[in-house]
């Protein structure tokens, strides 16, 4: 398969194969790899200077690719998400005692989205699974909003940037707690 002709099935086989990577999300180019793969979190987490105790968000094309990382929920919570997925909102929802702290952090809940953005579906898809998701920068440094400014950020740290257009927000995701409606980032 040629990383050329291919991009997407070229990225998708590297997150696989345990590959760190960037790609564009709603409003900013995000840094991600495959929640199963434990020592590339850490690669990123390091990479990127994020403290462990802040948890990650994980991105999905549908809600099945969450659900190991959730735990059960009722009818009200599940119209809530639905109401806004996909599309550019977090939700913050309680995960099982057995999820890393590498995804969760200090937490026992855990961010997660259903995005509107198709590469990031599409990576979703032919991962079957959900993807990690950390701003593709350096922690409290500038938003990368381009492959070029990730370029500038990380050099040659990461196994691929794919590239492509950014979503139509303006800002990084609203990132809103389930079970108290509290606005955690508006």
């Amino acid at each position: 398969m040629e990383q050329a002709t291919q991009p997407i099935h070229y990225a998708a086989q590297l997150l696989r194969e345990g590959g760190l990577i960037a790609y564009p999300t709603e409003a900013v180019f995000g840094l991600g790899c495959l929640p199963d793969k434990l020592q590339t979190i850490e690669k990123l987490l390091k990479l990127k200077q994020r403290p462990i105790e802040k948890g990650l968000i994980l991105l999905a094309s549908e809600l099945s690719q969450l659900e190991p990382y959730l735990s059960p929920f009722d009818d009200e919570i599940l119209q809530k998400l639905q109401s806004t997925w996909p599309g550019p909102t977090t939700w913050i929802l309680p995960t099982p005692k057995e999820t890393s702290s590498l995804i969760k952090g200090q937490f026992d809940t855990i961010a997660v989205r259903i995005s509107a953005h198709p590469l990031v579906r599409e990576l979703c898809q032919q991962c079957q699974s959900a993807i990690i998701s950390t701003s593709a920068n350096i922690t409290d440094k500038n938003m990368s909003y381009s492959a070029s400014d990730v370029r500038q950020h990380f050099d040659n740290q990461l196994d691929y940037i794919l590239d492509g257009p950014l979503g139509e927000s303006k800002k990084p995701t609203v990132i809103i707690d389930a079970l108290s409606d509290k606005i955690i980032r508006g």
